[in-house]
């Protein structure tokens, strides 16, 4: 099987870190499929993450693995880790109990590009938490 085959369609797990070893991971929620946020795992975020169930990021600004939630309480319980078929990017389908963004949405992705123009965007859902209350703990 010829390198290129083996990563795309062989049963191998090898992730494809970039130059600085991270590689792009998206949370889903696994029961309705919204997007929920984009982060970055290094190996160490990723091997914690499968070990113990529950999703482990990189911080690239602050240069340290976190677990999510573990300010808020708003923890990813992972229940299958998809791979695309180069191996360079993941698709965590997690179990969420509250909103996962840190300003108090559901999703990171609460703002879309309003139609017909280039540069504004509208608002497409309703914070479901308050986050000045959440992160005072």
């Amino acid at each position: 099987m010829a390198a290129n085959q083996g990563i795309e369609e062989g049963l191998d797990f090898i992730p494809k870190f970039d130059k600085q070893g991270l590689i792009p991971a998206i949370a889903q929620d696994a029961r309705t499929g919204q997007i929920l946020m984009v982060a970055f795992m290094n190996h160490e975020a990723l091997e914690k993450t499968i070990q113990s169930g529950y999703a482990t990021y990189y911080s690239r600004s602050r240069g340290k693995l976190w677990k999510k939630g573990e300010q808020s309480g708003h923890l990813q319980r992972v229940e299958q880790i998809l791979v695309d078929c180069d191996q360079d990017c993941l698709v965590l389908e997690v179990t969420v109990d509250a909103g996962q963004c840190h300003v108090g949405y559901q999703s990171c992705f609460y703002r879309a590009l309003k139609q017909n123009t280039d540069n504004k965007l509208e608002f497409v859902a309703e914070k479901v938490y308050n986050p000045k209350e959440t992160y005072k703990k």
